[in-house]
């Protein structure tokens, strides 16, 4: 068993949704670090295989705090004044939230030089590189099982929703995710938005100048309802990961999912990337624009080994590392990381649509350019109307309610949208 894992076995304290990782002994905190992260299963492994590597190179030993209510424990542990030396920020409104000596502590401005827009510029605020976008990934995808059915013929409005007419549970959709349920609709409503309205109306939706009520933005919301109308059903309580292996059960029981490669929990296997899943962008042509999303790393206290890690975690060689690791299906925004580089035919596709020769413009992802608290209101939203769609017009009013009076908004809205360079 790894040095890491053993720690994790030997003294996790699991504390409802938090967990955290410490070490058994006294080493003094100079020879160890601790990083606050979200993730679980396969998306973990990759990010401990390179940790692995870190702690191998250094002899710095890293102790991970694990939770699934990332917003709500990193604010405690801030606000507490004990912070993790590094975290994986829940948003990018958080980020920019933390920023400007509120606990984020500047890193070096070379250190994101390799990255691709926007994700670059995400990770600065006020001049300064607060974060590194160390995990990237895209949005804007549709799913399904080549031995089992065809690629839809369109993505249009019209030809998704004559999928569902033509079967019941065509979708598999799942909305049910602990304290972020409502998620992936959110990011599917903003994906037709973005696709059908353009980044202009994106950008001055998330500015707050074009409010929540708008037509555009109800269009959206209603779209995405007619398109899911025959899984709807149960969809509130119903697990993302549960309804997303419907698609590769025996028989299927849903037909196409929406969202990341990395949340549809495909099996790693090689044999698996070619014939279990492929994809098709749910832009229709000849619109180029997808909604994209990273995880940030930022550094909260002094500790020189956090630097370190976070040097190494940005690097080349460490991204080229996680992105290949089986079951984690991650993607770099280094643009030293190329497509050829990935080892599963999926993500060589979807990695190359982050190149600059593929002329996409990449538009963050809308809730996480939010303030925490919006974008859990749109999330309990999207689980209301997905419950009966009657609420929209109460559900949108009461969404430009909690965005009122709150300035302006915590990510520029200029720097949300780029074609990758």
């Amino acid at each position: 068993m790894s040095t890491l894992k053993a720690r994790l076995t030997r003294c996790a304290a699991a504390l409802g949704l938090f967990l955290t990782a410490v070490a058994c002994g006294s080493e003094p905190r100079d020879e160890r670090l601790t990083v606050m992260v979200p993730w679980s299963g396969d998306e973990f492994q990759a990010f401990y295989a390179v940790i692995k590597t870190f702690e191998e190179d250094t002899g710095i030993q890293v102790d991970l705090e694990v939770t699934r209510a990332q917003t709500q424990q990193l604010d405690a542990a801030v606000a507490a004044g004990a912070p993790p030396d590094l975290a994986v920020l829940p948003s990018v409104g958080a980020l920019n939230q933390y920023a400007g000596g509120k606990g984020l502590k500047p890193l070096g401005d070379t250190i994101t030089e390799d990255y691709a827009q926007p994700f670059r510029g995400l990770g600065t605020v006020g001049g300064e590189v607060v974060a590194v976008p160390v995990k990237a990934d895209v949005k804007s995808l549709i799913w399904f099982n080549p031995t089992v059915t065809r690629a839809p013929e369109s993505t249009t409005l019209p030809a998704l929703r004559t999928l569902s007419r033509r079967a019941s549970g065509a979708w598999c959709l799942g909305l049910a995710s602990g304290p972020t349920s409502g998620w992936p609709g959110a990011d599917w409503i903003a994906d037709i938005l973005l696709s059908r309205s353009g980044t202009d109306v994106y950008r001055n939706w998330l500015s707050g100048r074009l409010p929540w009520t708008s037509p555009q933005v109800s269009a959206a919301w209603q779209a995405w309802r007619g398109i899911v109308a025959g899984s709807v059903g149960g969809s509130s309580v119903r697990r993302f990961a549960e309804a997303a292996d419907g698609m590769t059960a025996e028989p299927p029981t849903c037909f196409f999912g929406h969202g990341t490669l990395s949340a549809m929990g495909f099996p790693p296997t090689a044999d698996g990337a070619r014939t279990a899943y492929d994809f098709v962008t749910s832009a229709p042509e000849p619109v180029r624009r997808l909604e994209v999303s990273a995880d940030f790393v930022g550094r909260f206290t002094d500790n020189p080994n956090a630097e370190r890690l976070i040097t190494h975690l940005s690097s080349a060689q460490a991204q080229r590392t996680w992105v290949n690791e089986p079951g984690g299906y991650g993607f770099s925004a280094n643009s030293r990381v190329r497509p050829e580089e990935y080892d599963n035919p999926a993500q060589r596709r979807i990695a190359g649509m982050l190149r600059p020769e593929a002329r996409y413009t990449l538009c963050f992802s809308a809730a996480d350019a939010m303030t925490p608290d919006l974008s859990a209101a749109f999330y309990r939203a999207v689980l209301d109307y997905a419950s009966d769609k009657s609420l929209l017009p109460t559900l949108l009013e009461g969404l430009d309610v909690v965005r009122s009076g709150r300035g302006e908004p915590p990510v520029p809205p200029d720097d949300l949208c780029a074609l990758p360079s």
